[in-house]
């Protein structure tokens, strides 16, 4: 079973605090008003490949 994405716990997942862009992918190189996971999904139609689980989270 793969391990479900959640874009708060990986290491390119950041807060923007931009009006309307509030998440933002280091990896990717975009600001969005949803998950980029969420983003890569549509626009791809595959998971994120770039997903790298933060150290010591849960």
């Amino acid at each position: 079973m793969e391990e479900r994405i959640i874009c708060q716990k990986c290491i390119h997942y950041y807060v923007t605090w931009q009006n309307g862009r509030s998440h933002g992918c280091k990896a990717y190189g975009f600001k969005s008003p949803t998950i980029p996971s969420v983003v890569v999904k549509s626009s791809s139609k595959m998971d994120c490949k770039l997903y790298y689980k933060k150290p010591n989270t849960k």
